[in-house]
């Protein structure tokens, strides 16, 4: 097993305590959706925990704006967060381990779960966060393979090395990552930075 993937086996197998967020943006149900676009952008979160009576009933996240309120047209300053919440909630324990709260976001198709312990909230944790983390343990081992002895030989005719960055057609809008082809940055923005890639610049642009 080469040290990249020994690093994600280690991450994927580590409690959702030592990675989880405990900046949780909370807002009540009948906040607008307006109010959560405001909340989000500037603590920079992807989405908000909604509450009715100090208990958890659902959540918001900007795919949620974007697709329930702004593409369909409605006003924003109108459209309360009950309306557009996710409910249940998904919760897992801070003794769940990374692998599994991705097989639940996989199973659930979200992005986020909410982590708890009996009936507090004690943070959340992402696929973007986990993706990020997994990037950096891949960064990490390639970092050691470079500063240690080669490992192979590299055939110059099978890559497209891009020497001057300025030439560069395309760049990833979240690293800056420069790539030739539409095709190898989607799979690079799938892989890395979780498939985010237009549907988040559309948003962006939006709250803007």
């Amino acid at each position: 097993m080469s040290e990249g993937q020994a690093n994600i086996d280690a991450l994927l197998n580590m409690p959702l305590a030592s990675i989880l967020s405990t900046d949780v943006l909370i807002l009540a149900s009948d906040k607008t959706a307006a109010d959560a676009t405001t909340e989000m952008k500037e603590r920079d979160a992807r989405s908000v925990l909604v509450t009715h009576s100090g208990e958890a009933i659902g959540i918001v996240s900007k795919t949620d704006v974007l697709f329930k309120v702004m593409a369909q047209g409605k006003n924003p300053d109108k459209i309360k967060l009950r309306e557009i919440m996710s409910s249940p909630v998904i919760t897992l324990s801070p003794q769940s381990t990374v692998g599994e709260a991705l097989a639940i976001m996989d199973k659930h198709v979200v992005r986020q779960v909410i982590i708890s312990s009996g009936s507090s909230v004690v943070g959340i944790v992402t696929r973007e966060g986990i993706y990020e983390q997994i990037h950096r343990a891949t960064l990490s081992a390639s970092a050691t393979a470079i500063s240690g002895t080669p490992v192979c030989i590299i055939n110059p005719k099978a890559i497209a090395y891009i020497k001057d960055l300025n030439q560069a057609k395309l760049s990833c809008p979240y690293c800056g990552s420069p790539f030739d082809d539409k095709e190898v940055l989607s799979k690079h923005i799938d892989r890395i930075h979780g498939g985010s890639g237009v549907l988040e610049g559309d948003f962006r642009r939006m709250m803007e």
